[in-house]
């Protein structure tokens, strides 16, 4: 799978395999979400997902020390 095939799988694929695709899984106002920000580009390099900087969730900021 490549990398942007595994983004997709994790997030709106599976939202919309449990049935909540109208609530999560992409970024579209009126949806949840918690946006992240990496160092990297993980479409092209997978294990960008695992060097997280900077995580909003419920509106709270939360940067890694």
């Amino acid at each position: 799978m490549k990398p942007a095939q595994a983004l997709l799988a994790a997030t709106a694929v599976n939202a919309k395999i449990l049935g909540l695709d109208k609530r999560i899984g992409r970024m579209l106002p009126g949806l949840a979400a918690d946006p992240v920000a990496v160092s990297g580009d993980p479409t092209s390099d997978i294990s960008a997902v695992s060097r997280v900087r900077f995580v909003m969730k419920a509106g709270v900021i939360y940067r890694e020390p």
